[in-house]
């Protein structure tokens, strides 16, 4: 029998380190390199805003543009480094857990899931911005 939605999402939130808004806010703080990655769909981003400095990548794009044994030109070089600390999110939280377990599978050592997604970001008054590509 197959996994629904629900169960491969808490998997991956029993798989991969989450952080609370206050916790992901004070990482960037104190690390510039640390990536935030919105897994949703740009035109979903385009209606809520997301993180500022959030680089957007698809869930569907993110397991090529982090693989490095895909040609160059599908990558994403952001994600050259697999110790890079980054932050997966979408606007509630259970896509970005399974973008944040992609990544902890395709062998990212630092990877965090935002705990409630982009809007538990802004329901403790965090600003939010359009984001920036893949």
């Amino acid at each position: 029998m197959g996994k629904t939605f629900g169960q491969m999402a808490a998997e991956a939130l029993a798989q991969v380190p989450t952080i609370s808004p206050a916790e992901a806010h004070k990482r960037l703080q104190q690390d510039p390199n640390t990536l935030v990655i919105d897994v949703r769909d740009a035109a979903d981003i385009a209606m809520t805003g997301t993180i500022p400095g959030a680089m957007n990548i698809s869930l569907g794009s993110l397991t090529y543009k982090a693989d490095n044994e895909v040609p160059e030109d599908w990558r994403e070089l952001a994600l050259k480094d697999r110790s890079r600390p980054i932050i997966t999110t979408c606007i509630l939280g259970p896509m970005g857990a399974l973008g944040g377990k992609l990544l902890h599978d395709m062998g990212f050592t630092n990877v965090s899931i935002l705990e409630g997604g982009v809007q538990s970001w802004i329901d403790v008054g965090f600003p939010t911005a359009k984001s920036s590509g893949a």
